[in-house]
């Protein structure tokens, strides 16, 4: 190779681990998972020049669903792996770190997937999983309606790209789920002030009367508080005129 071609595979490369650290403090900065996401999509779109991309998260071991994309598109190409019960993502998910689809009209390992996917007009398929040490998020999808487009240094590039977005997407979650935790508690005290303040009621009184709402109406212990602070009326009680 010539000085030059060194030379700006260097530059390139200098360029694209700037580009890598700044995604990162990026996707550590977001608040909430939706914003993490639409980050992660608009660097992959970029990073390996590909038409779409989507993002899907795990339930259990076997059900999907799509968290975002950057096409409705996307959604319904997730819908058919769970119709046909195959797939590059059920793969990925099970055993699998990635999976690389050079041309669906060619691809054998999925014959109903590969078959379904190319009727949409999608070509290649590039599947990363999106996991921590602790656990297995999802997985991050890159589609092209070009054959052969994905390769080896965009599938590293992927990897790279997945192991950032998951650690800042399970980040993310935990975070959400925190929060939702704390709102729920102030509901629930805001809800027991009110059966306090009402029925001339303890603390643990009026927990329990939440409590009996809640299995009576078969709803969560935060919808009956919810409920009581801004109707002022508990499930099943008539509303006050």
């Amino acid at each position: 190779m010539s000085a030059m071609g060194t030379s700006r595979r260097g530059e390139s490369s200098r360029a694209w681990a700037e580009e890598l650290a700044q995604l990162a403090i990026a996707l550590h900065d977001e608040p909430t998972v939706e914003e993490t996401v639409d980050l992660v999509l608009r660097y992959s779109l970029k990073a390996v020049d590909c038409e779409y991309a989507g993002v899907t998260f795990v339930h259990g071991r076997k059900r999907v669903e799509t968290a975002a994309a950057t096409d409705p598109l996307i959604e319904a190409l997730d819908e058919v792996q769970m119709e046909v019960g195959e797939g590059p993502d059920m793969d990925v998910l099970s055993d699998r770190v990635s999976v690389l689809v050079s041309d669906t009209r060619a691809d054998r390992r999925w014959p109903a997937w590969a078959a379904r996917v190319a009727t949409y007009g999608i070509r290649s398929m590039l599947s990363v999983r999106l996991y921590t040490s602790a656990s297995t998020v999802g997985t991050l999808n890159l589609y092209d309606s070009r054959p052969d487009h994905f390769d080896v240094d965009d599938q590293a590039v992927a990897h790279l790209l997945a192991r950032h977005a998951a650690v800042a997407l399970a980040t993310a979650r935990t975070t959400e789920n925190l929060w939702q935790a704390v709102d729920a508690r102030k509901l629930v005290g805001q809800a027991q002030g009110i059966l306090m303040e009402r029925y001339q009621l303890t603390p643990d009184q009026a927990f329990a009367v939440l409590m009996r709402y809640s299995q009576d109406n078969n709803m969560k212990l935060r919808d009956v508080a919810e409920r009581l602070v801004s109707s002022r009326e508990l499930p099943g009680q008539p509303a006050s005129r």
